[in-house]
């Protein structure tokens, strides 16, 4: 049996009365680049929310690593690394100045902190920018910073919220192929929630929510399959019963 980076099971939750997941189960393993396709609405940001703890829950839904975020929350957040829609860096500071930060609150310092440093911007092309402001980046350099920070502590799940939303072609090209060569060399797993259908590489798993639930698992040709469909695209539209054009 695969060892999983992240374990959900028959998930509900609700807002007061409005329940907005309903028994979402699906796993991650390790090493595997993983795809939450859905319209808005689909309950994507409540996912993730629940995931990261922004938001609680009654029951003991969810595994990082094996480990329940309900009895060990901080063990379990400890296997987790989140890159948001929204930047979250400090603007002011520089790129070596805000990845200090993050491992000083990771417990990370000295030797080791600037070690890894090197090591996530040297993959990420980014290491003879380490002194410039933040504010001075574009975007695709912005997000390649919170990758960077996102992987500092090492952790098993990689959560990706839309993170190329807004940059140009070659910056989303460049993420996309960085993402799945860390999971094919290094076992991380991630979970990548997007809109762009050519983000999915053939081969990573798909899980398509609708309307809080679960409407199908798997790779690409198993989803067109399901669906008798000829691509993604198609195969998603007939998922969240959309048309297809």
């Amino acid at each position: 049996m695969s060892e999983l980076a992240l374990e959900v099971k028959q998930l509900n939750f609700s807002y007061g009365k409005k329940q907005v997941l309903h028994d979402l189960t699906f796993n991650i393993e390790v090493g595997q680049c993983s795809f939450l396709l859905g319209p808005n609405g689909a309950g994507k940001s409540t996912l993730f929310s629940l995931i990261t703890r922004l938001y609680d829950q009654d029951k003991n839904n969810i595994k990082l690593a094996g480990i329940d975020i309900k009895v060990e929350p901080l063990k379990a957040l400890a296997q987790l690394g989140v890159v948001f829609q929204q930047t979250t860096l400090d603007l002011d500071l520089s790129v070596r100045q805000n990845l200090l930060y993050h491992a000083a609150l990771q417990g990370i310092s000295g030797q080791k902190a600037k070690v890894l440093i090197q090591q996530q911007l040297e993959q990420l092309d980014m290491f003879e920018r380490q002194n410039e402001l933040v504010r001075q980046l574009n975007g695709g350099h912005k997000r390649r910073v919170e990758i960077a920070r996102a992987l500092m502590h090492q952790p098993k799940l990689l959560l990706l919220d839309e993170p190329t939303v807004g940059l140009d072609v070659a910056s989303r090209e460049s993420i996309v192929q960085h993402i799945h060569h860390l999971c094919e060399q290094t076992g991380l797993a991630a979970l990548w929630a997007t809109h762009l259908m050519d983000e999915v590489l053939e081969g990573d798993q798909i899980t398509v929510i609708h309307q809080g639930r679960v409407k199908a698992t798997g790779q690409i040709d198993k989803l067109m399959q399901q669906t008798k469909t000829a691509s993604l695209s198609q195969a998603f539209f007939a998922l969240t019963n959309n048309r297809s054009k």
